[in-house]
Order: C-alpha cells, then structure tokens, then sequence
C-alpha cells in the first residue's frame, strides 16, 4: 500500500505535476482545430520528461556509464588522487568551516579507506569554482587531517576550476614529486572524462570509481516509474557528462 500511496504522491509534486499539465495542454490543444502539431508536440515534451523523470530510465542511463570501469580489487600505484566536486562555504563542520559536498565527501571516504589499506600519499584536487563554494581541495585536507591522515602524506592542488585543470595541474605536481602511477578516485560517472583529462597530459591512471548514483544491479518496480526530482537529476547529470566527454574527446 505504501508503494501505492508514494506512486501517486509523485504526481501532485514537481516534475510529476508539470507532466499532467503538460499532458493536459496536449489534450486542449487537440480539441481546437488547426492545433494538433502543436498538440502532438506538448504530447512529446510530456513523454520526454516522463521518460527523464523516472527511475527506471535513471538506472538504464547512469549505469551505463558508471559502470565504464570497475573497482580494481587491487590497485597498484605509488599516490592517490582524488578530484574534488563541490563545496558549501560559510557552514560550520565538525572540525572548521566548509563542508564538501556530497559527491565529493563521497570520493573523501573512498580515498580514506585506500590510504588506510595502502599508506599511499594523497594529492587532492579542487579549487574555489564560485565565492560561495568554498575551496574543495583546502577543505578535504583538513577532513583528512581530522581524520588521522599526516600532514606530510597530503598534498594540495587549489587552483583548479574544471575536471581539465585538475588533470593539468595535479600532472604538474605529480610530476615534480616523481610520483608515475596514480591511483584516480571520483565519482563513477565522472571518472570516464576524468581518465580522458589525465591521458591528454601524458598520465596514465588507474581509475578507481566512488561514489556511486545506481545500483549496480537495478530492479524494476511500480515506483522505478513514478517521475521524481532525483531521477530527473541523474538523468540529467548522464546527459550532462556524455556531452562533456564528446567536447574532452573530440573537441579539446
């Protein structure tokens, strides 16, 4: 019953609600004559972002990517680099001011466990994207310092704004440290671009992938097809990033 309650629900809140309305224009445009291209047009607006909106096409799209590489059961290499993803300024945090975002508080656990499991060195990168983001590098060092991590076992690359400059400026430090075989940690979506940065500076990584959007092995229920704002997020972020790799791959 629950399910069944949760499944309507998702048509009386955004975008549920703005698909009725859209199916709703597409049946008033019908009705008037002369109108029914137009008609047809609001009908296909409303499959489109039905279709965007659900969870069942989420887990079809987003997995595919993520699913570009898989977690190495052992991975070899002498630092880790974790790519930053965001950041809130100005909200106070267990240990300082500044919190990561989810994503990248995401990519922060993964890297913790790999360091705890190898004792390799950590290179964060990430700068400050906007004046109230924060700067995503300066505070996962302070998480990792809270956490137990040494100071002397971080380094801090700050400057970069785009998934580019985190490839351009970490190879620049990696390279003065003498460090060849980074270990790449960031989101399962993100790391197939990421791969593509790293390779157009000359670094080979080994891509470990975090912070996972969908199951790995997605099922199919009443509510996979109710449209809800967190589905029409991921799809978005899917068709977001498969754009961006086409630029990195072709266009850069």
């Amino acid at each position: 019953m629950i399910y069944i309650l949760k499944f309507g629900a998702a048509w009386i809140l955004p975008p549920g609600i703005f698909i009725l309305a859209m199916v709703g224009v597409a049946v008033y445009l019908w009705k008037k004559r002369g109108l029914r291209c137009a008609a047809g047009a609001a009908a296909v607006t409303a499959l489109l972002l039905y279709l965007l909106s659900i969870g069942a096409v989420a887990d079809r799209l987003m997995g595919s990517l993520e699913r570009t590489y898989d977690v190495p059961a052992r991975p070899q290499g002498d630092v880790i680099v974790m790519l930053g993803g965001g950041a809130i300024a100005d909200v106070q945090d267990v240990d300082g001011v500044g919190m990561l975002a989810q994503s990248p508080s995401s990519r922060l656990l993964t890297t913790l466990r790999l360091y705890e499991r190898h004792h390799l060195p950590i290179l964060v990168s990430g700068g400050q994207v906007f004046s109230d983001t924060g700067s995503e590098a300066e505070i996962a060092r302070r998480v990792l310092l809270s956490l137990g991590v040494p100071d002397t076992m971080i380094y801090v690359e700050g400057r970069s704004l785009t998934t580019g400059q985190n490839a351009r400026y970490s190879a620049e430090i990696l390279r003065q440290e003498g460090f060849a075989h980074p270990i790449l940690v960031t989101s399962a979506f993100h790391l197939p671009r990421a791969v593509l940065n790293f390779e157009h500076e000359g670094i080979v990584v080994t891509p470990y992938p975090a912070d996972f959007w969908v199951s790995g092995n997605p099922q199919l229920y009443l509510i996979k097809f109710a449209p809800n704002a967190g589905a029409l997020l991921t799809n978005t972020v899917f068709l977001q990033e498969k754009l961006r790799i086409f630029v990195t791959r072709y266009l850069e």
